[in-house]
């Protein structure tokens, strides 16, 4: 199995995903995958996905620390990855 960071266009995938409608999103995921993309983990990759599967608001609010990881979110990978992303 090919991870993610074994794979440059998924990586690239990952980067055009992170790229937003809301500039506040788009400068926050930009600045961590700046700083974080080349180590991060499966899981990483996975909560990141996860995340990027939201709308602009919602992200926005979770980015923030406005709300918590619910539902299919509610996963210690997603909690840990947006405690990194929030120190971006």
């Amino acid at each position: 199995m090919i991870t993610h960071q074994a794979d440059p266009a998924n990586r690239s995938r990952l980067r055009w995903r992170a790229r937003r409608g809301l500039l506040e999103n788009d400068l926050i995921l930009t600045r961590f995958l700046d700083a974080h993309e080349q180590e991060l983990t499966d899981d990483e990759v996975d909560a990141l996905t996860r995340l990027l599967d939201l709308a602009d608001n919602p992200l926005l609010d979770l980015l923030l620390g406005r709300n918590e990881p619910s539902g299919e979110l509610d996963l210690p990978h997603v909690h840990a990855l947006l405690a990194k992303l929030r120190l971006a």
